[in-house]
């Protein structure tokens, strides 16, 4: 079994879009859970010499073998300038990947 989930919301201005995904599958009995998100921000600036955020990469991995479960998630901030038409703007994006895997118990009669 697969269930797909796809979402792409981007806002009025077209300065905000967030594409989300979410995948889960049974399989040889696990179940694998997969969300992955990204956020990208568009704003323009004046000034080239504005404070841009630092980089952050962020990952946290699990595994619990009483549960049966394992566990892993990583996220990536950073940001980038882009001129078009003589118009600096900053672009700020975030990724984040979260993957779950669980056993799926088995049915004794």
């Amino acid at each position: 079994m697969r269930d797909l989930l796809f979402k792409n919301l981007t806002s009025s201005d077209r300065k905000r879009r967030v594409i989300a995904s979410s995948e889960i599958t049974d399989k040889q009995g696990v179940r694998s859970i997969i969300r992955r998100h990204f956020i990208c921000m568009i704003k323009e600036v004046a000034d080239e010499k504005m404070d841009r955020p630092l980089p952050h990469l962020y990952v946290l991995k699990e595994h619990n073998t009483r549960e049966q479960k394992e566990r892993f998630f990583c996220k990536i901030k950073g940001s980038i300038c882009a001129i078009h038409k003589g118009r600096l703007f900053l672009i700020t994006f975030m990724h984040s990947l979260k993957i779950d895997l669980v056993a799926i118990p088995q049915n004794v009669n």
